[in-house]
């Protein structure tokens, strides 16, 4: 089980820059132009004070314009993202994150045990406009910091970033063999999952909540109820 919060806790993450609307194309160039992401979703701002409060932890590609903007995960209308997590039930009520997360959204995501982070944090319109060395800087980084936090499992959204990042350029959406990752941790699983933005004809909401389901039933494994 995630153990429970602390009493005094409070939501630590920025409000969205937008403040509240959804951001325009001014937003959307000046979040591009700034070239920083968004902050994590952690339970609490440092990985060390985080570890062993995540059960999942979900890596991204790397933040669009829209999501640096309202500083809130795969929040660009069309994302079947969210929906997708609660379809599989990962979270238990839909979560519109297009003009930022609320307080109590991020409450809930620390009660569950769910993390986000991204690979890179550079903002960019499609992913593949990334370099192959960011995505493998960023495979190491996550390596390490999967050691502090110690999640159960690790899901990286994105099967081809996957592949750069970590050097694997024959897997396939599922569950992965870590035993080849230099340092990966003993007791944590890694997932490859599909991209869930509009753009990745190949994936339905119906689809993509299948896989998470998968994930979500592993990460429960042994708790008895979900």
């Amino acid at each position: 089980m995630t153990p429970s919060l602390s009493s005094d806790w409070r939501p630590w993450r920025a409000p969205s820059q937008s403040e509240g609307r959804r951001p325009d194309r001014c937003d959307l160039e000046l979040a591009r132009r700034r070239g920083s992401g968004r902050d994590d979703v952690l339970p609490y701002p440092d990985d060390e004070r985080s570890a062993g409060r995540v059960r999942l932890l979900i890596v991204g590609v790397n933040p669009s314009p829209w999501t640096a903007a309202v500083n809130a995960p795969f929040a660009r209308p069309g994302n079947r993202f969210w929906p997708s997590l609660h379809l599989g039930g990962v979270i238990e009520s839909a979560v519109d994150a297009s003009r930022g997360l609320s307080r109590a959204d991020e409450r809930m995501l620390a009660e569950r045990g769910i993390g986000m982070t991204n690979l890179v944090s550079r903002p960019t319109v499609r992913a593949d406009e990334l370099a192959a060395a960011e995505l493998r800087r960023g495979g190491e980084r996550t390596v390490g910091r999967v050691r502090t936090i110690l999640p159960r499992a690790v899901a990286v959204v994105g099967i081809t970033a996957f592949r750069t990042a970590f050097s694997a350029p024959r897997a396939r959406v599922g569950e992965q063999d870590t035993s080849r990752i230099s340092g990966w941790p003993d007791g944590t699983t890694l997932w490859a999952l599909p991209h869930p933005s509009g753009l990745n004809a190949h994936e339905t909401v119906d689809s993509l909540a299948e896989h998470w389901r998968t994930v979500w039933a592993a990460v429960n494994r042994g708790d008895g109820a979900v």
